[in-house]
């Protein structure tokens, strides 16, 4: 099997993360852009070449685990009367696209902060495919796919992964081998995992 049918991410130990046969990435202005064979994706937040590692983790003294995750490891059951939606605080990155999308139905605000009966289960199912993490899903856990390049770059914030196997991961509970968010600011608690933090601290990337 080659590359280009196999896409892969590594992490290099308090290094970059290695891209390895992607055919599609989205750059954090919005614009598709050019991918390689093999890339080096900056995670510790300090490239003068985002998205691009240029070294800049050795100087900075970047470490690959370390901290604590902002949200614990738990599988969490909103139900309604027509769907029911599993949440994993721990893979949130706090993209807030359910919001976005969905307030009535997801809103932080009230309480549950989820209430599938608010809206529509095509309404919650269009969420929950949007949601880039995999911490919403439908009950099972069964997640569903947004159309989505294999990388997209949030601005100031995560790699949106979908369809790309990441090597040697720790998956938490109900969550989707297919589709994750992984830190490039370093400060996550929750390496390589994004947890929210760059929201919390303000982390601008400049790119």
């Amino acid at each position: 099997m080659s590359d280009s049918d196999h896409p892969i991410i590594e992490e290099r130990e308090d290094g970059p993360l290695v891209v390895t046969g992607i055919r599609s990435m989205t750059g954090a202005q919005g614009a598709a852009m050019d991918v390689k064979p093999v890339m080096a994706l900056c995670r510790c937040g300090e490239s003068k070449n985002k998205p691009y590692c240029d070294g800049s983790h050795k100087d900075a003294g970047f470490q690959s685990r370390g901290g604590t995750p902002a949200g614990r490891d738990w599988l969490i059951s909103y139900e309604g009367s027509d769907v029911t939606v599993t949440y994993n605080p721990l893979l949130c990155s706090h993209a807030a696209e359910c919001g976005r999308l969905a307030s009535h139905i997801f809103n932080p605000a009230q309480q549950p902060w989820v209430q599938p009966d608010n809206g529509t289960r095509p309404e919650v199912e269009a969420v929950v495919a949007a949601c880039p993490s995999g911490a919403l899903a439908l009950d099972g856990p069964k997640h569903m796919y947004a159309d989505r390049t294999e990388i997209t770059i949030e601005r100031n914030g995560p790699y949106w992964v979908n369809g790309v196997e990441l090597a040697e991961s720790s998956l938490a509970e109900g969550a989707s081998g297919r589709k994750y968010v992984l830190c490039r600011c370093g400060m996550s608690g929750n390496k390589p995992y994004c947890d929210g933090t760059h929201r919390d601290a303000g982390w601008k990337s400049d790119d």
